[in-house]
């Protein structure tokens, strides 16, 4: 079983997206046949064995075994993953292009650059998984405060000109060599259920 799975098929992406069929991968994490995972999410064993069939047609569910008991045959079923993710390619020509937007503190372009991401990554580990090989990633994820939105704008502005210097100083346009992207984000996290309800950033704002 993969830990992440990224849909790109809308059908697929369509499949999983049933709130049954949702319940339903998820108890399947841990292998289970049909009247345990109707145990497990408190629904008739008739309904899950439908829903059963739509994932396991569309790949998001696996045989394990087969198991006689008494004149019937139980089949015990995996989900093919512990976690799921819907590509922007789902969508094909209605994802967001990265390219539409050319300002750093935009938080349309900061979307549409998560969405490339799930999206290229997905591609390039299923190629990874496909030939068995490891595939080579590189991430930071950490939170700070800042006083006031100065400081923000100081820290986005000494960031982008550290990771421009180092881009700089190690890309090598030469022939064979491997192309890499890299991608650093900043935005708020939220409190609970709260709606962040900050003005957009702006450079006007930042130096207020």
């Amino acid at each position: 079983m993969k830990d992440i799975e990224v849909i790109e098929d809308p059908r697929v992406a369509e499949v999983s997206l049933d709130p049954m069929r949702s319940q339903i991968l998820e108890a399947l994490v841990e292998p289970a046949s049909a009247s345990m995972v109707a145990g497990r999410i408190g629904a008739p064993r008739q309904k899950v064995n439908y829903h059963l069939k739509a994932l396991e047609a569309a790949g998001l569910v696996q045989l394990i075994e087969e198991r006689r008991k008494g004149n019937m045959t139980e089949k015990v079923m995996q989900s093919s993953a512990a976690s799921y993710l819907i590509s922007p390619q789902a969508l094909a020509s209605m994802a967001p292009k990265p390219e539409k937007y050319s300002d750093r503190f935009s938080a349309f372009w900061l979307l549409a650059l998560a969405g490339r991401l799930v999206a290229e990554v997905g591609k390039l580990l299923a190629g990874a998984v496909a030939a068995r090989k490891p595939l080579a990633t590189f991430a930071i994820d950490a939170e700070l405060d800042f006083a006031n939105a100065r400081d923000r704008a100081a820290f986005a502005a000494e960031l982008s000109a550290v990771v421009d210097g180092l881009v700089k100083k190690y890309h090598d346009d030469v022939p064979g060599a491997r192309r890499h992207r890299l991608v650093v984000a900043l935005h708020p996290t939220l409190k609970d259920t709260t709606v962040i309800t900050e003005p957009h950033d702006s450079k006007e704002q930042d130096h207020e």
